[in-house]
């Protein structure tokens, strides 16, 4: 279905990022990767699919990185045509012991990068009349938790992003929408269930059971291949008039 199409998928070496990457080149896309850790795993499991795969690893708190990756992605494979962005970094404390430089660095990463590829990808996107913008928000772009002051603003400003870029393009070939997962196994989450383990002195089992009994009905975590499963549809025809959604898949977390 997407065969000779370029997807470009921030944050994708590990987690929700690469599970997309990974759905997106099962149908034939052509990968450019972006983000830290085991950069080789993440570049073999996409060559196993049989599509090409490229990597940058631009820092995508820094707009002239972002620039470089992007024109690099132009460079290679003539333009993008799916944009996901999925970067992001997570942290937990109460408003008043926020640190004011973590509160800058994850609206630059979370929701400030969105723009900057966005606005950056869109171009050759009107120009070819087809394009999908996929931003990768969460449950707490729709509803908020405590000690999460910059991740949710981040997030909440994400899908107000989305919804303007669909505005925009609303009569172009071009989509904009967000998927707003609850807890996904991530290492980002992982970490904070051991954290809590530690802090109670209980098991990583009981520590996991506490953390989706708070907030997700289903007791299940979402998973990276269901997330891309969800990113295939939206860049399925079936999907062409689906516009500025944000699309909870979170366990029936936002429907308490």
């Amino acid at each position: 279905m997407l065969h000779n199409k370029t997807a470009l998928v921030t944050g994708s070496t590990s987690g929700i990022g690469l599970g997309i990457a990974k759905a997106l080149a099962a149908r034939g896309a052509n990968i450019v990767l972006n983000g830290f850790g085991d950069v080789d795993g993440a570049r073999a499991a996409i060559e196993a699919l049989g599509v090409q795969v490229m990597y940058h690893g631009a820092d995508m708190s820094k707009p002239a990185e972002i620039e470089a990756m992007m024109h690099a992605a132009a460079e290679r494979f003539g333009r993008v045509d799916i944009l996901v962005n999925n970067a992001g970094i997570q942290h937990v404390a109460a408003v008043e012991d926020f640190p004011p430089e973590r509160w800058d660095a994850i609206l630059a990463i979370n929701l400030s990068s969105a723009f900057h590829t966005t606005r950056l990808a869109l171009p050759a996107m009107k120009a070819a009349n087809w394009g999908r913008i996929i931003n990768i928000a969460s449950v707490h772009g729709l509803v908020a938790s405590a000690h999460k002051a910059a991740y949710v603003a981040a997030k909440h400003g994400l899908v107000g992003l989305t919804k303007v870029v669909a505005l925009e393009t609303a009569t172009t070939g071009v989509t904009c929408n967000a998927i707003c997962p609850g807890w996904v196994l991530t290492p980002l989450v992982q970490k904070q269930v051991d954290d809590r383990a530690a802090q109670q002195g209980i098991s990583v089992e009981q520590a996991t059971r506490q953390l989706l009994g708070e907030k997700q009905p289903s007791m299940q975590f979402t998973t990276p291949e269901q997330l891309g499963e969800l990113a295939v549809f939206l860049c399925s025809p079936a999907a062409d008039n689906v516009r500025g959604v944000a699309w909870n898949m979170d366990g029936g977390w936002a429907a308490q």
